[in-house]
């Protein structure tokens, strides 16, 4: 396997708590040569931190400058979009964090952009590389669940809103809903093996807002200040549905009066499943119900995505959440805040 070049633009909370320590585990398959960011400084500490060659101001330097076989976008969501326009007119391969893009319209232009280009394009969905999610594809093509015709899933704080720049839909094109929504989301319409999206029936909530609740305190952003800018939601009740009858609900929150949970559930015709610990429920062989846990061996997620993302390119081979899937759930993720708006169901 031929080792590769990336640069990552953006040197922020994604990038040093996530991506570089990945990266640091996968010094055999790819080498980071370059790292960027609109400050300056904070691409100076991350290169002194782990060991990158140069940084830059901006993504159009570190372009210029440097030979990379593709770019890691780590920046803010509203950056996702100029950021990887510029590497797809470049020529280069791009891997962009969660979500697509701070708007439809967005991520739309950069899908025009990396097809008018030719490149690869991977979206960093983390979730779909954990073991549990290979271990389910895995049974699933085996014909274990039968056909999925239904799912949930929940991604609840209960008081969970980060701080910076998170609150400022201008920046972050909307709150939990593309924060941490979009994990749940993405993870079970791909669990569910991608079924066309058809509308969406949704509401947001903005009721609790920039609580003061004592005793807790709010992640930021790393090197970030905090703008005090607070105009996005809190929670989300969401229900999709799909070609074929299918359906998803999901439950989203930063900030809601109730329990703090985390899940999805599959529902199939011959089995269904919970994770965390994977357990499927069906029937066993005599006929009776049947809970059973099969052995999965944990991992990394994020070196296992990049693993994955390098491993495509040095193949050829498109991977596993790539341009199309990404605009797809945008669209799911825009229909969110339009039914919301609208108090109505919208189609997709």
């Amino acid at each position: 396997m031929k080792k590769l070049r990336v640069g990552i633009v953006g040197a922020g909370n994604i990038a040093n708590s996530a991506h570089l320590p990945a990266y640091q585990k996968l010094t055999d398959i790819v080498e980071v040569v370059a790292i960027a960011d609109i400050v300056p400084e904070r691409a100076k500490a991350s290169a002194e931190k782990f060991g990158i060659p140069h940084y830059y101001a901006s993504v159009e330097e570190l372009l210029a400058n440097e030979d990379v076989d593709y770019v890691d976008v780590c920046t803010w969501t509203a950056a996702h979009a100029p950021v990887c326009i510029a590497a797809a007119k470049a020529g280069k391969n791009i891997l962009c964090e969660k979500p697509l893009a701070a708007t439809l319209e967005q991520g739309l232009a950069m899908e025009k952009a990396v097809k008018e280009a030719g490149v690869q394009f991977m979206l960093a969905v983390v979730t779909r590389y954990g073991a549990e999610q290979f271990k389910f594809r895995e049974l699933y093509e085996q014909g274990v669940f039968g056909e999925i015709y239904a799912a949930k899933c929940q991604y609840v704080r209960r008081r969970g809103t980060p701080g910076g720049w998170f609150t400022n839909k201008a920046i972050a094109g909307g709150g939990p809903v593309l924060d941490i929504g979009v994990h749940a989301i993405d993870r079970t319409w791909y669990l569910m093996d991608r079924p066309k999206p058809v509308s969406c029936s949704a509401e947001v909530s903005y009721r609790i807002g920039d609580y003061q609740t004592k005793g807790v305190s709010r992640w930021k952003p790393y090197g970030d200040t905090d703008e005090k800018v607070f105009d996005t939601e809190d929670s989300a009740m969401v229900f999709f549905r799909f070609e074929g009858g299918k359906t998803m609900v999901a439950e989203i929150a930063w900030a809601i009066n109730g329990p703090e949970i985390s899940g999805i559930q599959i529902f199939g015709s011959k089995a269904g499943c919970t994770f965390g610990p994977l357990t499927v429920y069906g029937e066993n062989e005599e006929g009776y119900l049947a809970d059973t846990k099969p052995e999965v061996v944990g991992n990394n997620y994020f070196v296992e995505e990049i693993r994955h993302f390098v491993t495509c390119l040095n193949e050829g081979k498109t991977p596993i959440s790539p341009i199309d899937d990404a605009v797809t759930v945008q669209k799911m993720l825009d229909a969110i805040y339009r039914s919301a708006e609208a108090h109505a169901e919208v189609k997709i």
